[in-house]
């Protein structure tokens, strides 16, 4: 292996491990998802690399703790912990969690229909959404209609409503 990969491997796993271990401790107690979600899952996914390399470089060491009881154990601990939560989505699946659900049906309902939910009447979030820069023809128009109309996402259709939120 190279001296350079050899030498970063196992620092590297460490300060991926501790920021994946900080994000997912702050995701877990609903701190500040909106920022660790995307941190933990890429640096989760980056962390991949060097534990590869870490696994090459250590190789022969990795070998000798399958040979012991320990590393069976632990293994077995960790798949039975896994399908302890897989296990039941696949057996009964439940859909995606309900506040998924709900933001999956906002792009099918009209501006009038959603205005409510942004403290406005179907004209005031008409106009706060065309004061955003999109193109609403119409209250009765769909979110996914205006951001068609507007050559943009409806997650920025969402953004604009929210940003105009009384």
């Amino acid at each position: 292996m190279n001296p350079v990969l050899s030498r970063w491997a196992t620092p590297s796993i460490t300060g991926l491990f501790v920021v994946s271990l900080v994000s997912g401790i702050a995701i877990f107690f609903g701190v500040g998802r909106a920022y660790f979600t995307g941190m933990h899952e890429w640096l989760s996914m980056v962390l991949v690399v060097p534990f590869v390399l870490h696994l090459w470089k250590n190789w022969r060491p990795f070998l000798a703790y399958l040979k012991r009881p320990p590393m069976a154990v632990a293994s077995a601990l960790s798949l039975a912990a896994a399908l302890a939560f897989v296990v039941p989505a696949v057996v009964s699946p439940s859909g995606p969690p309900p506040e998924r659900a709900l933001v999956q049906l906002l792009p099918s309902r009209t501006v009038a229909q959603v205005a409510p939910l942004f403290g406005h009447s179907g004209e005031t979030l008409g106009a706060a959404l065309s004061a955003g820069g999109l193109t609403v023809a119409s209250v009765d128009d769909t979110l996914d209609k205006v951001a068609k109309a507007s050559g943009a996402t409806t997650s920025k259709v969402l953004s604009v409503a929210l940003a105009a939120k009384k």
